[in-house]
């Protein structure tokens, strides 16, 4: 708590960290790549019948508010510990550290994930897990929450763009197994960017 105080004091007196660029092309990118990933029979998660009528997914508008810069505490002496899924799957994970930042004026924080497993993968070792679920879900977004991959950064900040928030694989087909969002990491506060909800 202290440590969330400090941080609000900060940012109250415009001490913030260095801010990245916003950047709408890269946005628009990745709903471009997440689209056609969905429209293709190889790549969807989607069942066959949606598959079928599919055409695109709904995005909120890109926003620059969701595009923040976080600081980043790495916690260390972790212990691994089984993440609850969907399923009867349970994969580990460690929690890797914290973020704090602020949105509206509100001060915010989430916890990033590693899962043991992938990080063992050349292409993953960098690889962090953002779950997070909002004010938004079960109305306009997915009721179990959105991901956000991030990668483990190398200071004290870490850049999160909600922007690319998108659904476990859970809020199109149920044959998924998707990790359950931590309670720890449910914001009280509305996340309207990334991907909404699939269906009404």
């Amino acid at each position: 708590m202290r440590t969330l105080l400090l941080f609000v004091f900060l940012v109250q007196l415009n001490w913030g960290f260095a801010q990245e660029k916003f950047d709408l092309a890269a946005v628009q990118k990745f709903q471009t790549d997440l689209n056609a990933e969905y429209a293709d029979a190889k790549t969807s998660p989607l069942m066959e019948e949606d598959l079928a009528t599919f055409q695109t997914l709904d995005f909120y508008p890109a926003n620059e508010k969701y595009f923040v810069t976080a600081k980043f505490v790495r916690t260390k002496k972790e212990k691994p510990f089984e993440m609850k899924t969907s399923t009867e799957r349970k994969p580990i994970y460690v929690k890797y550290g914290e973020v704090y930042f602020s949105i509206d004026g509100a001060a915010l924080k989430l916890n990033v994930y590693r899962n043991l497993a992938l990080s063992k993968k050349k292409e993953y070792k960098d690889h962090l897990f953002l779950p997070f679920s909002d004010l938004t879900c079960g109305q306009e977004s997915y009721i179990g929450g959105r991901y956000i991959d991030v990668k483990i950064p190398e200071g004290n900040t870490l850049v999160i763009d909600f922007n690319t928030a998108y659904n476990p694989y859970c809020a199109y087909n149920h044959k998924y197994s998707c990790p359950i969002v931590p309670l720890e990491n449910d914001l009280n506060v509305e996340i309207k960017a990334g991907v909404k909800k699939f269906k009404d």
